[in-house]
């Protein structure tokens, strides 16, 4: 739809500011053709937009900088004349807060004195557009530029009106507006500016084969990428999983003669470590020196993120060195991943001596660190060191909140002493922090686990008094408790409770579920959930706990055949049978078939299945249980699994461990 230049259609383009008490909308009489054009799209953030007029922020002010009145008694003033920067200021401070109803007035008031408007007017304008959500009436305005007001648009103010729209993250508009002005109105050339916004855009909306190809064009339209334009694309790349067209990016801009900056190198080594090549994203740390660049905080933060989500902990406490001694300064989240990462490895020792080295360079750590912290101690059981922490967080005057006190009551519950735990609740509420989901989960599971099942019930009616929002957990640990103490029907009361709630049991409930209902000798109810489980519980798949409950259940009733085919079942999952599988039909084939079998055909045959199925994990776990009981699996499963697993890089990378570990 081209844009009329007739003066009539010109007069219905006028916007037009009216006040509402706290608010002012910014609207016209009838739609410009760019702005008609956008709003065919039923998006509501581009049709119901209302900007603030910001007249509280003003109170602080007696009044713009020259006074709107100056205008009206210039007459009686004699030697005052107002001028093109007169207008200029008042736009200027009208824009900072947001008054479009003054930005009208002055926009009227230049139209009467036949003053000249510069472009460098309305970008002050569109900018405030942007700082009050009103992209619809930047562009209105961009349209009246040249009817109304006789300023010459250029890809200045086509640029500035641009960013507005993206601002909003209103891609696809953005994209309608560029093909409207740059390709209909054919009389603004766009500059570099220009194509980095629309391949933003076009990234941002998921079209990188599109930016690509306007990425292309830019030579033929005598336009050079600089720096940004490349690292836009580049990202844009990394997050359509293009790892490789964003790397060859680089040597491509190398060899354009534009230089990388260390954000250029920052997309790419974020997107291999995200892709998990972290061999390729070190070896481009390493180059940044000789392509003239020096690793900035977020290149370091970033590789060591990296390197803490494939477990690679060692390393990443090398680079945190490494970073410190180039002077950089790791931030919260480059120790708080180190620390997590070392918690998740079983060596939440190692954190605390990271946590220390960190507060010793003067550095504090958050909650976030010690609340991980202290939790991984308790796991490993390390409980008084968990509790000396927590007495130095204190100490060091970091006030712990919810997730650090839930940390510790957890820990404390699952050390057999819920009745310390509540101690910590009440300090806990005291202090003005109110429990959650987890917390009460925590107590709940600890009195059970010491035989106080009526307390835990107590706690759990305590949460709903006191209007905590419960979950799928905490239902999983009442179910699990009460099962586990024998009273079945409370739990199938709690689950029915579950049910109506619209919740979804998770796996650890339905084991318990299904546990309660054997030992209670319903296992045709048990039978009953698991395939209930199969095909209503996506998000709930039976673990090797739940298929054990129920080929031991199945096995006590000599049902043999049907555990078999359980097991059976148990493989099409993907669910490796453990050692108490293993140990289960052992003794049922000792004990309960006529005549009595060892199980050495039957787990080696279970053994070759999943080789075959390339699950060499659960076939060498299976052949220790075997040795375990002295049951010789035949030589040519032996050598089967023992060539899988002793492949010769394996073996190498145990023998220079060895070797380590002996000599250093």
């Amino acid at each position: 739809m081209p844009i009329s230049t007739s003066k009539e259609k010109c007069s219905t383009l006028r916007l037009f500011f009216i006040p509402s008490k706290s608010h002012c909308q910014l609207f016209s009489a009838k739609p410009s053709p760019t702005a008609q054009h956008l709003n065919e799209s039923p998006e509501p953030q581009l049709r119901h937009r209302n900007g603030t007029c910001s007249q509280e922020s003003r109170s602080n002010f007696e009044g713009p900088p020259i006074s709107d009145t100056i205008f009206r008694d210039s007459r009686k003033l004699g030697s005052y004349r107002r001028g093109d920067s007169t207008f200029y200021s008042l736009i200027e401070y009208h824009a900072k807060y947001g008054d479009f109803r003054s930005l009208e007035m002055v926009l009227e008031q230049m139209k009467r004195d036949k003053r000249a408007f510069l472009e460098k007017n309305f970008i002050l304008i569109f900018r405030a557009c942007g700082k009050a959500n009103l992209p619809l009436k930047a562009i209105e305005l961009f349209d009246r530029m040249v009817d109304e007001f006789q300023c010459k648009q250029t890809v200045k103010s086509f640029n500035s009106v641009l960013n507005v729209i993206i601002q909003q993250g209103l891609y696809r508009h953005a994209l309608e507006f560029y093909d409207y002005v740059v390709k209909k109105q054919k009389n603004i050339s766009p500059n570099v500016l220009t194509f980095n916004l629309m391949i933003k855009a076009l990234c941002k909306s998921g079209w990188v084969s599109r930016a690509v190809d306007l990425f292309r064009e830019m030579p033929i339209l005598k336009c050079d990428p600089d720096v940004f334009t490349y690292c836009t694309l580049m990202d844009g790349l990394c997050k359509d999983n293009r790892i490789e067209d964003a790397v060859a990016l680089l040597d491509e801009m190398q060899i354009e003669g534009c230089s990388p900056t260390p954000a250029t190198f920052n997309v790419l080594i974020n997107g291999l470590c995200k892709k998990g090549d972290l061999a390729r994203a070190a070896k481009l740390l390493d180059n940044m020196g000789l392509k003239g660049c020096t690793p900035n905080e977020v290149t370091y933060n970033t590789l060591i993120h990296g390197l803490c989500l494939k477990g690679k902990l060692d390393k990443a406490v090398s680079l945190l060195s490494r970073m410190l001694s180039n002077k950089l300064i790791p931030n919260d989240v480059t120790y708080g991943t180190i620390i997590s990462g070392l918690v998740k490895q079983g060596r939440a020792v190692d954190g605390v001596h990271v946590l220390m080295a960190m507060e010793e360079r003067g550095y504090r750590a958050n909650e976030y660190s010690y609340s991980v912290l202290i939790s991984g101690l308790f796991r490993e059981g390390k409980s008084e060191d968990a509790l000396k922490l927590w007495g130095k967080m204190i100490e060091k005057g970091c006030e712990p909140n919810t997730v650090v006190y839930s940390a510790l009551i957890d820990g404390l519950c699952r050390d057999g002493k819920p009745y310390e735990a509540e101690e910590f609740l009440f300090q806990m509420i005291n202090v003005g922090y109110k429990a959650n989901a987890f917390t009460y989960s925590s107590l709940i599971r600890g009195f059970f686990q010491v035989g106080k099942s009526d307390k835990a019930i107590l706690l759990w009616k305590e949460m709903s008094e006191k209007d905590c929002k419960d979950n799928e957990v905490c239902y999983s640990v009442l179910i699990h408790g009460l099962c586990k103490d024998g009273k079945l029907k409370d739990a199938l009361m709690i689950w029915k409770h579950v049910l109506a709630k619209g919740l979804t049991p998770d796996t650890v409930a339905y084991s318990s579920m299904i546990h309660g209902l054997c030992n209670a000798g319903s296992i045709e109810q048990g039978l009953h959930l698991f395939n209930e489980m199969l095909c209503k519980a996506y998000n709930s798949r039976p673990d090797a706990i739940t298929f054990n409950i129920l080929i031991n259940a199945l096995c006590r009733q000599n049902r043999i055949s049907h555990a078999i085919d359980l097991l059976n079942s148990m493989l099409d999952l993907g669910c490796n049978p453990d050692s108490v599988t293993c140990k289960i039909f052992l003794k049922t084939l000792k004990e309960k078939v006529d005549p009595p079998q060892d199980g050495r055909e039957f787990l080696d045959e279970l053994v070759l299945r999943l080789y075959k199925q390339q699950r060499i994990v659960g076939a060498s776990k299976i052949i220790e249980v075997m040795l375990q009981s002295f049951l010789h699996p035949k030589v040519s499963t032996w050598e089967k699994v023992v060539r899988e697993i002793c492949k010769p890089k394996k073996i190498l990378a145990v023998i220079n461990k060895c070797w380590v570990e002996l000599f250093f």
